[in-house]
């Protein structure tokens, strides 16, 4: 296996051989049409609202109580939470409301403690700021306090409360069932009432999180992976309210290889000139949680109704502090490496790569028990959770002039922008006047390109830019999945449960050799 710096050597290598190579290698693209999906965004005229799609209190199973839990998001800037408990369906910040089964059981088995501490219509947090509970003449819920507004996402639930991490986000329509059911149970539910859906932590049901490199995560050639990709696939080509993935969520120890399933399904979707949206979110159970991912609505004003429209259209970026993931972290270090030097920033992500790979190393010789992660993240957080670097990325405008096939950046805060299709990075450069012109990536390209814009406080994901879009279409329905999708219902997580156990045995007995 690589180590670490090793890894490190060979990525900064191939960053400067790509740099090197001169345009007339690439093919031509004078055909490219590139779909925008900030198109519509008049980056004069919106705000990036940090938003909240997915946390917990004691109302299920969270540590913290839901007066808790909001000081906290107000404390991290956040201007859009939705509180989505287990199998509960969120009606109000002001007055309790539990779903009786859902508390009940957990309180009854020891996963949460304390009694429910919701918000009334005006009080004071225990850190001395004051707030009062508003609502406005459209029925829109804000938290008002410290000269800001936190928008209450309506009716936020995570689906599936009874069921092996087949657990699916939704918001704007009151709706759930906390009978034994499946992603496809709820999906439908949510579709059938109108609204808007997310399947959370896909690494999670799948078993990936316990994958240790890359190549090995969502694997086609793999049985139950690619059962999994044509599962999802077939689910958000059914629903339209399943607007797509979350890709990065709760410190990304285990969604680290979910952007891998994100780019399978982007390429699946694009040859037919479609998209799949991914969001970030914290699925904080903790307050040391609720700052680690996030999604990013750009909107004109602070509302519900902006809000949905965001959702639905793309016109938002998935953020995160952390990032978990040994590859990628590598070619972000290779590039900081390479524009900037062994500056501070290098030198942290690189530390988490080396640690990573220490990890690896350690689990693949037995040193580790053989069923473990690789639990090591890089995070621009500190100990207790709070934000401790001194920026965040930001993105300004992003511009695409059709007839260069460009794509130009107005990002402060950044330093690196990575250029993926495909599930590779095809080019990176540094963030600041970042222009990325598609010609001369023509040969790397598939039928998307996204984004990733890196910073000393973590990343923002871009939605993807599809390529020839109508055109793609206009040829005809592609089948997002490849033949291999029986819907097996509750058993299906047996799949994931056998490839986990085969994949221990498989490190115990080479641990052994």
């Amino acid at each position: 296996m690589l180590k670490g710096k090793k890894m490190l050597a060979v990525l900064l290598s191939a960053v400067l051989l790509i740099a090197m190579l001169p345009a007339a290698a690439f093919a031509d693209a004078d055909t490219l049409t590139i779909t925008d999906p900030y198109a519509a965004v008049d980056w004069n005229a919106v705000s990036a609202y940090k938003t909240g799609l997915h946390s917990h209190t004691n109302a299920s199973d969270g540590d913290q109580t839901l007066r808790q839990s909001l000081q906290r998001h107000l404390e991290a800037g956040f201007d859009i939470v939705a509180i989505s408990d287990h199998g509960t369906v969120n009606y109000s910040w002001s007055e309790p409301n539990p779903d009786p089964l859902i508390h009940g059981f957990l309180h009854a088995i020891g996963r949460n403690e304390g009694e429910l501490d919701y918000l009334g219509t005006e009080g004071v947090f225990e850190n001395g700021t004051a707030y009062t509970v508003e609502t406005d003449a459209y029925g829109d819920d804000y938290l008002i306090a410290d000269g800001r507004r936190i928008l209450r996402v309506p009716f936020a639930i995570e689906q599936n409360a009874v069921s092996v991490n087949a657990h699916v986000n939704s918001w704007f329509t009151d709706y759930h069932d906390n009978s034994v059911t499946i992603y496809e149970d709820a999906v439908r539910g949510v579709d059938s009432h109108g609204g808007v859906c997310v399947i959370n932590h896909p690494g999670e049901y799948t078993k990936a999180r316990y994958e240790l490199h890359s190549a090995d995560a969502y694997n086609p050639a793999n049985p139950a992976y690619r059962y999994y990709i044509n599962k999802y696939a077939t689910l958000i080509d059914r629903y339209d309210a399943c607007i797509g993935i979350d890709m990065n969520s709760k410190g990304d120890n285990r969604t680290r290889f979910d952007r891998i399933l994100w780019d399978t399904l982007l390429t699946r979707f694009s040859a037919g000139g479609e998209t799949v949206l991914g969001i970030a979110s914290s699925d904080a159970h903790q307050l040391s949680v609720i700052d680690t991912g996030f999604t990013l609505l750009l909107m004109p004003e602070l509302s519900s109704a902006a809000m949905r429209e965001a959702l639905e259209n793309g016109r938002f970026f998935a953020a995160s502090h952390c990032l978990g993931n040994y590859e990628e972290l590598c070619e972000i270090a290779a590039a900081l490496k390479a524009f900037y030097g062994e500056n501070e920033t290098y030198r942290s992500v690189s530390a988490a790569a080396d640690e990573m790979a220490e990890r690896i190393e350690g689990i693949e010789t037995g040193r580790y028990d053989a069923d473990e992660s690789i639990g090591a993240t890089w995070s621009s957080l500190d100990g207790d959770g709070r934000f401790a670097a001194a920026s965040f990325p930001q993105v300004h405008g992003i511009t695409v002039d059709d007839a260069e096939n460009t794509v130009s950046f107005d990002a402060e805060n950044a330093l690196i922008v990575r250029m993926i299709s495909n599930g590779r990075q095809i080019a990176v450069q540094p963030a600041q006047g970042a222009v990325f012109d598609l010609d001369d990536c023509a040969d790397a390209l598939g039928d998307y390109v996204r984004f990733e814009i890196f910073g000393e406080g973590g990343m923002v994901y871009t939605q993807a830019y599809l390529l020839n879009a109508a055109e793609r279409r206009a040829e005809g329905k592609t089948p997002v999945t490849d033949g291999l999708y029986l819907n097996l219902g509750f058993l299906d997580f047996l799949f994931a449960e056998f490839h986990k156990l085969f994949a221990v045995l498989r490190r115990s007995f080479a641990a052994r050799l």
